[in-house]
Order: C-alpha cells, then structure tokens, then sequence
C-alpha cells in the first residue's frame, strides 16, 4: 500500500498567509513554537507537525485555535533542524525527543493536565505515545497513517481518530482494520470518525475562503477535536 512503502508522500492543500500569536523559545536541544492563553491555564497541548515541519503556518493556526480554547499549546521542532526524509533516515516515526517537551510544560509553563494532536505520519508517532506516556490525557490523531500491523491494543487514554473518506494515502480499509481493531481490544474510550468528500490534510491544510463547500467539515473537525480535549483533559 501506498503509506506502507512510502512514510508520508503528501502534497496537497493551502499554505497559510496567517500572523500568528505565540513565540519560538528553545526546549533543551529542541526548537518549539508556543501560544499561551491571557489567563492562567494548567492544560497543555502538544502539537506534532506534519512532514512540512513546525514553522509552517497552518500547524501554528491550530495551535493557536487552542491556546483560544484554553490551553498552553506547544509545537516543538520533531525533525531537530532536519528535513523529513533526511530525519527519518536515522530515526523511526514513533521516536520523538519528548521527555524534554513534557519537562518545559511542567517547570516553565505550570501545567498539570497534558494532551496530544498531530496530522498525518505522526499518527503512528501519536499511537505510539498514547500507549507510552500515561500522563497523556486525551490524543487526537488526525488523519494519522496506518499500518496493517499496528497494535492499538494497549492505549492508555481516550483516543481520537479523524479521517477523510477520500483520503488517497488512507484507503477507507484501512480505518475499517483500525476501528475493527479497537473494538476487538481497545479499554479506554475512542471514537473513529470519517468525515465526507474530504481528502488529505482537510482539518488544517485547507482554506475555507479557496474551499467553501469543504468549509462545514473544516469547522467540523476543528470543533470535535476541541471538545474532545475538553471532555479528557
């Protein structure tokens, strides 16, 4: 299958023209862009980019959507100054450099409440810490990729799975296997959702100005990503 043999060969949607509201601050070793609410907050999101890296405006438009619903929301450079194909030449895509992530959180930023998101590739990256880190509250994965061989039997919290019914890297049997797999196994809360006409990327790679008839599952899939974070965390 396609996203088997290739890690993550998207290329589709809009970039952004978009100022965003946070900073970029230095975690350890690793680059982050973050956005804090004006009140205090002890919630906090990760946001792992996709394979068009941290900077990218559309990933800080996310997480600067949930630093307005509350959250301290942080995107951290995943690639450590790298290109995807080059940091995926000496790494795997569930291993991410996020203990020093959980750490800023906690002593500079005061949260006590963590969760998860991320687009595309990451998807394995998200499985892979919803059945690591139990501090994770709640993970949202966001057309993340599939293989036939993940075991998604010992996710630790509630897990959320979007995916678009005409997604040409995620054949929709795919997310059948997956969904047949949580049930089979899963002991926490999930939810599949597939959301109609939709391809690749849709949630934030596509403007509703330049993709009006995409806009209500735009807005959607932004909407039940927040509640499920709000209902977790």
């Amino acid at each position: 299958m396609a996203n088997e043999l290739r890690p993550c060969p998207c290329a589709t949607g809009d970039r952004f023209d978009y100022e965003v509201c946070g900073q970029e601050v230095q975690v350890e070793h690793i680059k982050a862009y973050v956005c804090k609410p004006s009140g205090k907050s002890d919630k906090a999101v990760v946001v792992i980019h996709d394979i068009f890296g941290w900077q990218l405006p559309n990933t800080r438009y996310i997480a600067d959507l949930l630093t307005a619903n509350g959250y301290i929301a942080i995107c951290p450079d995943f690639f450590v100054g790298k290109e995807f194909d080059d940091w995926l030449k000496t790494r795997d895509l569930d291993c991410l450099e996020a203990d020093a992530v959980w750490k800023y959180l906690k002593e500079q930023c005061g949260r006590k409440k963590l969760g998860v998101i991320g687009f595309c590739w990451d998807g394995i990256a998200i499985r892979h810490l919803m059945m690591t880190y139990p501090q994770l509250k709640a993970g949202v994965s966001l057309y993340g990729l599939i293989k036939d061989s993940d075991d998604v039997s010992n996710l630790l919290n509630p897990t959320f799975f979007i995916f678009a019914e005409k997604d040409e890297l995620i054949p929709l049997g795919q997310v059948t296997l997956l969904e047949q797999k949580l049930k089979q196994n899963c002991k926490v809360d999930y939810e599949v959702k597939i959301y109609p006409e939709q391809t690749h990327g849709f949630v934030h790679r596509k403007r509703e100005d330049i993709n009006p008839q995409d806009k209500p599952c735009i807005e959607e899939g932004r909407k039940d990503m927040i509640n499920w974070l709000n209902k977790y965390i």
